[in-house]
This record gives structure tokens, C-alpha cells and sequence, in this order.
């Protein structure tokens, strides 16, 4: 690939200039703009960055199954409420520092405080999961639960294969086995344009098949593309393209609005339930 003088000089600057150890929100930026570069670079076959891109990826792989055995373990615990995640590697945690700071975790860690009571998360999710694994490998074991709460957040990897079909038929197999209480995410911004109409395309599939089904949507798109540039240099890890610790935190933002609504909503739906229980056996 032929790479333009400003290409060749920005290249250089985000990969050899010097940081101020006392600047840490420069330092941040300046790494996650030397990350993006190289990620770039790389993408195109650019020696050496190919490297540095396969090396990344290979990192943040080998924490697949340290992941997955982490949710399976928790899995076990007991909990007053039973929180039930349906997802791809997001979910796991992939490209946090530990799983328990993907946003499941987060959300876990807040139902825990704001309702005082224990939480039991199982975790459904498969890292590399598309709205097609999820329909075969995940319903099926969600079928056996009574979840308190529930999130789903799936669909990214349908983009690399894109098939608005396909998507459709699947996202609609998945919301209709859902409670009403159910939380769902809509794709998260890709950014780059090619991507992005696919990613609108697949947001107003997901929307219209979630008010059929009556279904609370949470806005991840616009969270994440609220968080513009510097979101993309602070927000990654390092394959930049699952989110670190700050970046989930974006994540979990995104969907704390409609856990507190439906958890409003459900408490109100118990006390309704008690007094019901109460008056019966009061007459």
C-alpha cells in the first residue's frame, strides 16, 4: 500500500513522540493514537504493524477462556435476584482487565447496590456469537430460567457477514422468547461509514422487531458515537475493537436508565401482587 506524506508523518509522530510522564490524559490519548495508527497500518498489510495487529489480537484471544470459565464459575452462586445476560464477547468481557468489568459486571455490581440485595449473573454469552449462535446455542439454555433481569446485546458480528435477512429473521427468534421486562441494546457505532450503513440497517430491524414485541431498547449507538475521537483512542483494547474498562463503563451507562425503569416497574408489579395476595386472604 502507498502510504501519502501526511499518512508517513503522522505515522511517525503517533509512533516515536515523546509523552510527558506527568500528562496522564495526554499519555492516554497519544497511546490509544499510536494504537489506532498501527491498527490501521496493520490492517493493510504495512510491515511492521501487521505484527504488532496479529500479536494484539492473539493477547486478547487467549483471554477467551479465561473469561468463560469465570462467568461459569459465578454461574454457581446463589443470588436473591437472578440477572440473565444474552450476548457475544462484549458481554464476556473481552478487552477489560477483568470480566467482571464488562458491563455485565458493572450492571451486576449496581443491581447489588441499588436493590441491597444479592445477585446471582449467569452468563450466557459466547464470545464470537452472531444473532444465528445465539438462536441455536444460548435461547435454548435461557429457556430454563426465570430471570429478574435480563439484558441482550448482540448482533456486531453479523456485520463482518453481513445478511439483513438473515439478521432480521434471527433478532425477531431471540426478542420473541424474551420477557417483557427485558433490556435490549441496539449495535454499538462502528464508526468507520461502511460499517455504519450496515449498522443503521440492522438498528432499525432490531427496533421494529423490539416494538412488536414490547420491548425497551437502550441506545448504545448514540453512546458510543457520542464519545467521538477521543472515545476511539481511550475506549479500546488493544485489538481496538472491543472496549476496555472505560469503555464498558460507556456501556453500562448506556443501559442503567431502563434497568431503573424496569426495576420501578417491578417493584410496583410486586406490591400490586401482595396486596392482591393480602385482600384475598383478608375476605
Amino acid at each position: 500500500m502507498q502510504l501519502t506524506r501526511s499518512v508517513r508523518a503522522y505515522v511517525l509522530l503517533v509512533t516515536v513522540s515523546p509523552i510527558a510522564r506527568t500528562d496522564a490524559p495526554r499519555q492516554s490519548l497519544t497511546a490509544g493514537a499510536r494504537l489506532a495508527a498501527s491498527t490501521v497500518l496493520g490492517s493493510f498489510g504495512v510491515r511492521p504493524f501487521r505484527a504488532r495487529v496479529i500479536e494484539n489480537r492473539s493477547t486478547l484471544n487467549e483471554t477467551l477462556p479465561i473469561h468463560s470459565k469465570w462467568w461459569r464459575d459465578h454461574a454457581k452462586a446463589d443470588g436473591e435476584l437472578l440477572y440473565v445476560a444474552i450476548g457475544d464477547s462484549a458481554a464476556q468481557g473481552i478487552g477489560a482487565s477483568r470480566p467482571d468489568r464488562s458491563y455485565v459486571g458493572m450492571i451486576a455490581d449496581e443491581l447489588r447496590e441499588s436493590t441491597g440485595r444479592s445477585v446471582r449473573v449467569v452468563n450466557l454469552s459466547v464470545s464470537g456469537a452472531t444473532t444465528a449462535l445465539a438462536v441455536r446455542d444460548q435461547l435454548p439454555r435461557f429457556r430454563g430460567l426465570r430471570p429478574d433481569v435480563v439484558t441482550v446485546s448482540i448482533g456486531a458480528n453479523d456485520i463482518a457477514d453481513w445478511d439483513p435477512v438473515r439478521f432480521d429473521r434471527n433478532i425477531r427468534s431471540i426478542f420473541a422468547e424474551l420477557p417483557l421486562h427485558a433490556v435490549v441494546a441496539d449495535l454499538p457505532c462502528f464508526h468507520f461509514p461502511h460499517n455504519e450503513r450496515k449498522v443503521a440497517e440492522a438498528n432499525r430491524m432490531l427496533r421494529a422487531a423490539a416494538r412488536e414485541h414490547g420491548l425497551v431498547v437502550v441506545g448504545l449507538h448514540e453512546a458510543t458515537r457520542r464519545q467521538g475521537l477521543r472515545g476511539i483512542l481511550t475506549q479500546f483494547a488493544r485489538d481496538m475493537f472491543h472496549p476496555n474498562d472505560h469503555g464498558y463503563a460507556v456501556w453500562a451507562d448506556a443501559f442503567r436508565p431502563a434497568l431503573e425503569g424496569v426495576l420501578r416497574s417491578r417493584r410496583r408489579e410486586s406490591m400490586t401482587s401482595l396486596s392482591r395476595i393480602i385482600d384475598r386472604r383478608a375476605a
